[in-house]
């Protein structure tokens, strides 16, 4: 989809929660999803995550991939045993360059998308802003 269909659909605004050991983070895409009409919650480690996803009702998770203790690829594993990744979208983040091999596994386990950081916030917008007209 163009960017100019973009202006012509109406946008959902999103409750979206970012799973990320980086407070930095947190406070970008906050700021960034806030101010693009969304509601955003941010937690510090996978073990919150998985709680506030089978508590929440989230349009949309933001999750990174290495974080200690419970990695992203941990979160996904509980997710997927418990049955609920395939009923919750998931954009992952990623500092490590993926191969395309990753890519199409962590697609084919039912993730929405891949973002590779740092994340430029026209990027994470614009993956936002397709994501709010499916």
């Amino acid at each position: 989809m163009e960017k100019s269909e973009l202006k012509n659909k109406e946008m959902k605004k999103l409750k979206i929660l970012g799973i990320d050991d980086n407070a930095d983070l947190h406070q970008l895409s906050e700021i960034a999803l806030t101010s693009g009409g969304h509601e955003y919650t941010g937690v510090d480690s996978g073990e919150e995550g998985v709680e506030e996803i089978r508590n929440g009702n989230y349009d949309l998770v933001l999750l990174d991939l290495s974080m200690p203790e419970m990695s992203g690829l941990d979160v996904i594993d509980v997710l997927e045993k418990e049955g609920i990744l395939n009923k919750q979208k998931i954009v992952v983040f990623t500092a490590s360059p993926p191969t395309d091999e990753d890519v199409k596994s962590l697609l084919a386990r039912g993730l929405h998308s891949v973002i590779r950081k740092p994340v430029d916030v026209d990027t994470l917008m614009d993956q936002i802003n397709m994501i709010s007209l499916e």
